[in-house]
């Protein structure tokens, strides 16, 4: 596998690059990591089964289109493929630090940057792509209420139920959303889709963001995520407020984005995921 992820590299560089330093790193349960070198270049290389071949290439697709955002290091795609029933993304290999106060702050500054690129006049995406495994439907919508309640949380909600995890009123739950967000048309902004602490760092004392689930959305969907699973440092809120405030009615509407990644959580881990999204859900059941 390694001489013909070599032969593919050294394609891809115009020069020779035989690997004979393999470290296996930590990963998520559905892909291994692993560091490559030769000696003189390192690569980053993600390795999943066959069959994630697409959830790969909706990754670099959607790491092409975060590059867009200035002031952030996007790691470059090198290369991808399919070897001995395996499939297999190559990246660039970045070393990542803890951050300053001052590297969150401009944090912060660069991700409000990249939210008011305002590209698009519709929600979703070009292609369906992936929140960690799960399928991420993203068919374009004029309308956010309908974008979020149906292909966030009504699709995670019919998968929970198919699985057998989550018996609810999936139909009562996506009106909701829908009444919450009535009337709610957000700037159409270009997102991570999957921003915690786990997918950011820094690099030479600038900030590094990937394993995106990209699409176009509502920015505050973005900030949510930062405040569930260990919210960022503070100087990093201020860096994105004193470049773009957020509306008031944010506070209200933030729970209702985290739904979406308590559930997803509760569609891979269950355990304590699926009660706290069954806590969740009550007050939505009508």
């Amino acid at each position: 596998m390694w001489h013909f992820i070599s032969e593919q590299i050294s394609e891809q560089l115009g020069q020779d690059f035989i690997c004979d330093d393999t470290r296996q790193i930590n990963g998520a349960s559905h892909t291994q990591n692993f560091r490559i070198s030769d000696g003189r270049l390192r690569f980053f290389v993600k390795v999943a089964e066959q069959s994630a071949l697409p959830r790969l290439e909706t990754e670099a697709e959607g790491l092409d289109h975060l590059r867009q955002a200035e002031g952030f290091i996007v790691p470059k795609v090198i290369c991808l493929g399919t070897v001995s029933q395996h499939s297999f993304l190559v990246l660039e290999y970045l070393h990542l630090q803890e951050g300053s106060t001052d590297n969150w702050l401009e944090f912060g500054r660069c991700l409000a940057r990249f939210h008011g690129l305002q590209q698009q006049e519709m929600y979703g995406w070009q292609s369906d792509n992936y929140i960690a495994t799960t399928l991420q439907p993203n068919g374009w919508q004029k309308k956010w209420c309908q974008f979020f309640a149906e292909q966030r949380i009504g699709y995670q909600l019919q998968l929970l139920a198919e699985k057998q995890l989550l018996k609810v009123k999936i139909d009562q739950v996506v009106e909701s959303i829908r009444q919450l967000l009535a009337g709610y048309l957000p700037p159409v902004s270009p997102l991570h889709g999957d921003l915690w602490q786990g997918n950011a760092g820094f690099c030479r004392h600038r900030p590094v963001i990937f394993d995106p689930a990209f699409y176009y959305g509502d920015r505050e969907t973005d900030l949510a995520m930062t405040e569930l699973f260990g919210r960022f440092p503070q100087a990093f809120y201020d860096g994105y407020e004193e470049i773009w405030p957020l509306e008031e009615g944010y506070q209200y509407r933030r729970p209702v984005y985290q739904l979406y990644h308590t559930l997803n959580h509760a569609l891979l881990f269950g355990g304590q995921y699926l009660q706290s999204a069954k806590s969740q859900l009550q007050n939505l059941e009508g």
